[in-house]
């Protein structure tokens, strides 16, 4: 159950950084409200990260919770911000997903 609530704040965490993304892109109010969804998806997310260390190891949960994150926001950079899919930049994020599996694998 961690593990789950664990990778949903790592989702969280592409909230908050899709969010701030948004908010770059905007101006007056509009920015205003992309702030305010990176300030909660931000809460829920430290809250979530903080509920999955009681039980996992905080080194191997801060690496799967960055690792979720930072393979989401660079999908969302792909897919909404129009960011180039390089054939590198999708080697290393499934070399970053294989290392994200092998953290669950070998911690207790």
């Amino acid at each position: 159950m961690n593990w789950l609530i664990l990778i949903i704040a790592g989702l969280f965490e592409v909230g908050f950084a899709s969010c701030l993304g948004k908010a770059k892109e905007t101006s007056g109010n509009v920015a205003l409200w992309w702030i305010a969804g990176f300030f909660i998806c931000l809460s829920i997310s430290m809250y979530l990260l903080y509920l999955a260390t009681k039980t996992l190891p905080i080194g191997t949960a801060y690496a799967v919770w960055t690792g979720v994150g930072a393979v989401g926001t660079v999908l969302v950079g792909i897919f909404i911000f129009k960011e180039p899919a390089t054939f590198w930049r999708i080697f290393f994020i499934i070399t970053l997903i294989g290392s994200i599996i092998g953290l669950k694998f070998v911690s207790s």
